[in-house]
């Protein structure tokens, strides 16, 4: 039975999310039209500057990425208390990036003389406003609309270009959070159209790959930050200089708030073995060095590898250890959580 999205959502469980996205009908629009031959590898570059953009504007940070032909992967990390502490004149401000917004909002923003009973309505709008930026449904649509509408103005059509719901995930721990990005991480490998992460094009490993050791140039950096999409019409209201949010820092020592909680360096050990694990006659080397992340956590290393290939159908709206699942299923009344199974394979290791 599909679930509604506050059920699959809950920023009280937890803030960590895998979001997925398909193309309608799972069509390559975003890749080589087989039947004309004409290529729109370009799009999947739009999606990753508009991820970055927005994660500037939401209280969302993106901590994994994947843009393929005809879907996309995310994991993020919701922020409430960042939104929760924006003045209201910063979620105006943020709003209107995206949308022009009513008439009484664009007065406000400009000045103008409200009498008491404007000022209330500016002010439940505020609110209203400050939900949606830390909403995972708001931050999809926007990211979708946008697309959609700048494809289909390239191609001069009209028309669904996204399916019309997105699937989403709960990661209800670190473990939860390991698999989820490792997943993201090496798609473009287990697809079989990169060999290794730092040839993964539009996947956030290349990108943190791309960026060691030296800073982005500057006409890069602009060129990321404002997207090189033109703006169109409509409901958006896209400003030329939308703030470039980079991807979501590592920090293993726990001091910085709104970081992954692992060092990069464990983190590329385990996509870097994991990625050659993947293949039939390599899948025992894992077991002659073992990747310190999956140690530490008590992860099975031949299931982490399952679980890198079959993220989505072993696991259901959530995933986590079998401790996190029966609490999240306690949580929604419900009988039982599908993954159950998948978790204890994957994350009882140290307990055996």
């Amino acid at each position: 039975m599909t679930l509604p999205r506050s059920a699959l959502v809950s920023l009280d469980a937890t803030p960590w999310y895998h979001l997925v996205n398909r193309c309608v009908r799972r069509a390559f629009l975003c890749g080589t039209d087989s039947v004309s031959g004409q290529c729109y590898e370009h799009r999947r570059g739009w999606i990753a500057d508009r991820l970055h953009q927005l994660a500037g504007v939401f209280a969302i940070d993106v901590a994994a990425y994947a843009v393929m032909s005809n879907h996309y992967h995310l994991v993020v990390r919701v922020d409430v208390e960042r939104a929760a502490c924006w003045s209201d004149d910063e979620v105006l401000r943020r709003w209107t990036a995206l949308f022009t917004g009513p008439l009484l909002v664009q007065r406000y923003r400009a000045g103008a003389a409200l009498v008491p009973a404007e000022v209330e309505a500016v002010k439940g709008l505020v609110e209203t406003y400050r939900e949606r930026l830390r909403d995972v449904s708001w931050f999809m649509r926007v990211l979708n609309e946008s697309i959609a509408r700048q494809a289909n103005a390239e191609d001069d059509a009209k028309g669904r270009f996204w399916e019309g719901r997105f699937k989403s995930q709960a990661l209800l721990d670190e473990a939860a959070i390991l698999s989820a990005m490792t997943y993201v991480d090496l798609n473009p490998i287990r697809a079989g159209i990169a060999e290794t992460p730092e040839t993964s094009e539009h996947t956030s490993v290349a990108e943190r790959l791309a960026g060691l050791g030296a800073e982005p140039a500057a006409d890069t950096q602009a060129s990321i930050g404002q997207a090189p999409l033109s703006r169109v019409s409509g409901a958006l209201a896209w400003c030329d200089n939308l703030p470039y949010q980079p991807l979501m820092p590592f920090d293993a020592t726990a001091q910085l708030p709104n970081a992954i909680p692992f060092s990069f360096e464990d983190y590329l050990e385990l996509v870097e073995t994991t990625g050659r694990c993947q293949r039939a006659n390599k899948r025992g080397l894992i077991e002659e060095r073992v990747p310190r992340l999956l140690d530490r956590l008590g992860i099975d290393p031949d299931a982490f590898i399952a679980a890198s290939t079959t993220l989505l159908q072993r696991f259901g709206s959530a995933v986590g250890t079998p401790a996190s699942l029966t609490a999240r299923t306690a949580a929604r009344q419900a009988r039982h959580l599908r993954g159950m199974r998948m978790a204890r394979e994957l994350f009882e290791r140290r307990a055996a």
